[in-house]
């Protein structure tokens, strides 16, 4: 009898950890640009660029997003509506780190624990300048964020996603070197001080391939369209599954996959086409949006990992936005719950 229960035991444990592997973990990117007066911001009062747009106004007002209080509400409302980690955009240059005090926020919520985060490093500007630079980036990740408990892991390894591979081509190259070299660098480092080596996620656009460049899986921030800009949601999510399908058939690594609330860059000044701002979209079109993401995750679970991003939790200014507004409260949320799975308790 007691060899049964044991036995039965034993299935039980087999069953959860089978469920927890078919299970999805979706991701959301997290913009920190909501304090007045931040010089790396897109303003310095960001908050009266949104206000023409009331369909924007967050339900928690206009917020200060390096507020404890602010962050655990967010943090909980992720959690609740099945999000399994928050992706922090993360900047820097002149050798130092910018827009951080949403993470430090992030530090002391009480809700860190159930969202764990990762690093979206948004190299889309001058930075690396030098081999030196680069490295005194991974050590500020060392020194502030690898040994913590919350951090997202891939196979046990710290996450960073890169918004731009193609950019840090170029950038490498300026300095006499090459991304696959970058990447050694900062593996020697974290090595050095003895952590797990870094998942890198190279972000791709709608070619290019990372594959070779030392990268451990490819995503994407966002994608604005193929042979021209979107001009309606329905052709930047058509877009997406094109280029879904391009990656995927064309790079033999990991792929998470990419999602899009839509795109209104207006409040920002507007894209170079007009038209391009016409890409917003309703909860009925996202919904059709994630489940076209999840068919791709069960169809190639094992190059998917049935992992997702979206863009974004909180990119008022860009258009692409889930987090709760007071015009349409959790609509977006909710589709994300509906097509991934129940709220986590």
């Amino acid at each position: 009898m007691k060899r049964f229960w044991m036995l039965l035991f034993v299935l039980c444990l087999m069953g959860s950890q089978a469920r927890a592997a078919d299970g999805y973990q979706i991701g959301v990117y997290y913009f920190p640009g909501w304090r007045s007066g931040l010089k790396a911001a897109p303003a310095m009062e960001p908050w009266q660029r949104i206000k023409a747009f009331k369909e924007r106004e967050p339900l928690l007002g206009w917020y200060d997003d390096g507020s404890v209080d602010v962050m655990n509400q967010q943090l909980g409302w992720m959690h609740d509506y099945g999000l399994s980690y928050v992706v922090f955009d993360w900047y820097w240059g002149g050798g130092k780190v910018q827009l951080e005090h949403g993470l430090r926020a992030y530090f002391t919520a009480p809700n860190r624990s159930k969202v764990p985060f990762a690093l979206m490093w948004s190299n889309h500007d001058a930075a690396p300048t030098s081999a030196d630079d680069f490295k005194a980036m991974v050590r500020y990740w060392i020194d502030n964020y690898f040994r913590r408990p919350e951090l997202f892991k891939i196979d046990g390894r710290p996450v960073v996603f890169i918004f731009d591979h193609q950019h840090l081509e170029g950038r490498a190259r300026s300095f006499g070197m090459d991304v696959p070299g970058l990447i050694a660098a900062a593996q020697d480092l974290v090595k050095q001080a003895q952590l797990p080596p870094i998942f890198f996620v190279g972000g791709t656009f709608s070619s290019g391939k990372a594959s070779a460049s030392g990268y451990d899986a490819t995503s994407a921030y966002n994608y604005p369209g193929l042979q021209r800009p979107s001009r309606n949601y329905g052709e930047l999510t058509t877009d997406y599954r094109k280029v879904w399908e391009f990656q995927t058939a064309r790079n033999d690594l990991p792929y998470i996959v990419p999602m899009t609330q839509g795109w209104d860059k207006r409040p920002w000044g507007g894209s170079k086409d007009p038209d391009h701002d016409r890409s917003g979209g309703d909860v009925a079109a996202f919904e059709a949006h994630l489940r076209a993401a999840r068919a791709l995750m069960d169809q190639m679970p094992s190059q998917t990992r049935r992992m997702g991003v979206i863009c974004c939790w909180n990119e008022f200014g860009e258009g692409s936005y889930i987090e709760p507004t007071k015009v349409g409260g959790f609509g977006f949320l909710e589709k994300v719950r509906d097509v991934f799975g129940e709220a986590k308790k």
